[in-house]
């Protein structure tokens, strides 16, 4: 397994998050936030024609990056907040949506026990008009790359655990060529 940098494993995720997701980074002035990730997606079914929409629903998923030395609770929590905020600012909920996901994931070297406790426990989830309007739901992970990349999410964001671990440890396999 690879052992990573902070500023190696958000390039790294970056990377991996450019072809699905349109990408805004910050430099300084938004410490510790380091790029928002968006991902959107509209789907529908009709019949013969446009005009005769059997059905259709839009998803999307706001990312997050947090780039932090050490993650306190008090830190978790203020970056908690403001990517829940912000999230529900950038959705487009109404008829046709479907789901929402807010994911903040924080890079850092460490971690308090107190922080990842709060993350672990971090269960926020919202329902649109008895989900006729779809649903938000939140994910958080934390990567704490000095103690061996550890891998920390709530239980909503285990599906982020797997993107991560597809991201940074996945080796591409070299394609055999047969003649």
């Amino acid at each position: 397994m690879q052992q990573y940098t902070r500023e190696a494993a958000i390039s790294r995720l970056l990377e991996g998050y450019r072809a699905y997701y349109n990408i805004s980074t910050f430099e300084e002035e938004q410490k510790p936030l380091t790029a928002i990730c968006e991902f959107f997606e509209h789907g529908e079914k009709y019949v013969l024609s446009k005009a005769a929409n059997l059905w259709s629903a839009d998803c999307e998923e706001f990312v997050y990056l947090f780039d932090m030395e050490h993650l306190s609770r008090e830190e978790f929590e203020k970056c908690r907040d403001f990517a829940h905020e912000d999230g529900m600012k950038r959705a487009h909920i109404g008829p046709g949506h479907m789901y929402t996901y807010i994911t903040p994931v924080f890079i850092c070297d460490t971690c308090d026990e107190d922080a990842r406790r709060a993350l672990k426990k971090c269960r926020i989830y919202k329902s649109f008009r008895f989900s006729l309007h779809g649903w938000m739901d939140f994910h958080t992970a934390v990567l704490e790359v000095s103690d061996n990349n550890r891998i920390t999410t709530n239980s909503s964001g285990r599906c982020v655990e797997k993107v991560l671990k597809n991201v940074l440890f996945k080796t591409k396999k070299k394609r055999r060529r047969f003649l």
